[in-house]
């Protein structure tokens, strides 16, 4: 029976858990490739699997398994094909022999929880069109660098309820942060989600006034309106965000301190301007650069978890 960790959502981790990732990655912020780190894997593969093309994912697990001592090997879309040219069973099955750690950039959710599922090594899920887990967690060790702590920040999303959406939603109801979702109807986040967040006892709720939502907002989050895989919504989407734009006037109605972040990639004019994202309270690129050092902290909590407490 596969006994192996994997982190397909946030709600695979508990709240200790998330505490001890993001300590050691701040650990990771701070003391850079110092030699405590550098062979903590050393002698282990990861295997990249992208069915989406990336910048921030593959820099940063790919520099991020080097610097922690091991190899990392890029599979692009045309050369497994995963699901087409074979099953997403025997590409589990496959990389269980060869490699110790496998992440996946799919489309799919169903996709990461198959490797998961049929593999017997750790899978992490790098994007899904349900969660983002890596990107959760490198929000969180943005907050956890300027706030010195999770719990008891007001988290302001603005726009649709996806898998950013999703994996912040439960990193909040796992922490004790207020998290608010301001998005137009038809594109509330995932029911499931939804409740499953309110089983945990997270303080969740979705509203249509963006500008009410940031009225006491510590952090503004906002991802593009259209993900990739839905290109042939995008004028209906451009219409119906319209309202929800991350500008100088929305941030005119948050507090002074808020600050302001995003996924990345951005789309400037469309769910932010360039004067918001470019600005003194955008912290966009520090949440960027903290997926480098929350992923390290990911692939040490996964392959080494007694060195996270060094």
């Amino acid at each position: 029976m596969n006994t192996r960790r994997h982190l397909l959502s946030m709600d695979d981790l508990s709240a200790a858990e998330i505490a001890s990732i993001l300590q050691f990655a701040e650990r990771l912020r701070h003391e850079g490739n110092a030699g405590a780190f550098r062979q903590i894997l050393a002698g282990s593969t990861l295997a990249m699997i992208f069915e989406k093309p990336s910048l921030r994912t593959r820099m940063t697990f790919d520099v991020g398994m080097k610097q922690l001592g091991g190899n990392a090997v890029y599979l692009a879309p045309s050369e497994i094909q995963i699901g087409k040219r074979e099953s997403v069973e025997d590409v589990a099955r496959n990389l269980s022999r060869w490699v110790e750690v496998v992440m996946a950039r799919t489309f799919a959710h169903e996709t990461v929880a198959g490797l998961a599922e049929h593999g017997t090594v750790p899978i992490i899920n790098a994007l899904s069109d349900h969660e983002h887990p890596c990107q959760a967690l490198a929000f969180g060790q943005l907050i956890f660098a300027e706030r010195g702590g999770l719990e008891g920040t007001h988290v302001v999303f603005i726009g649709d309820g996806n898998n950013v959406a999703h994996s912040l939603m439960l990193l909040a109801a796992k922490t004790g942060m207020r998290f608010t979702l301001a998005c137009p109807e038809g594109y509330d986040p995932d029911e499931g989600v939804t409740a499953r967040c309110e089983e945990i006892g997270g303080d969740i709720s979705v509203v249509r006034d963006a500008a009410a939502a940031v009225a006491d907002a510590d952090f503004i989050y906002t991802d593009v309106w259209t993900s990739m895989g839905q290109e042939e919504e995008k004028e209906r989407r451009l219409k119906d965000f319209a309202a929800y734009q991350v500008n100088a006037d929305l941030l005119a109605r948050a507090p002074e301190n808020a600050l302001v972040t995003h996924c990345l990639p951005a789309h400037r004019g469309e769910e932010v301007t360039a004067d918001v994202i470019d600005g003194p309270r955008s912290r966009a690129f520090d949440e960027a650069e903290n997926r480098l050092h929350a992923q390290k902290a990911v692939l040490v909590f996964l392959l080494a978890p007694d060195r996270l407490s060094e």
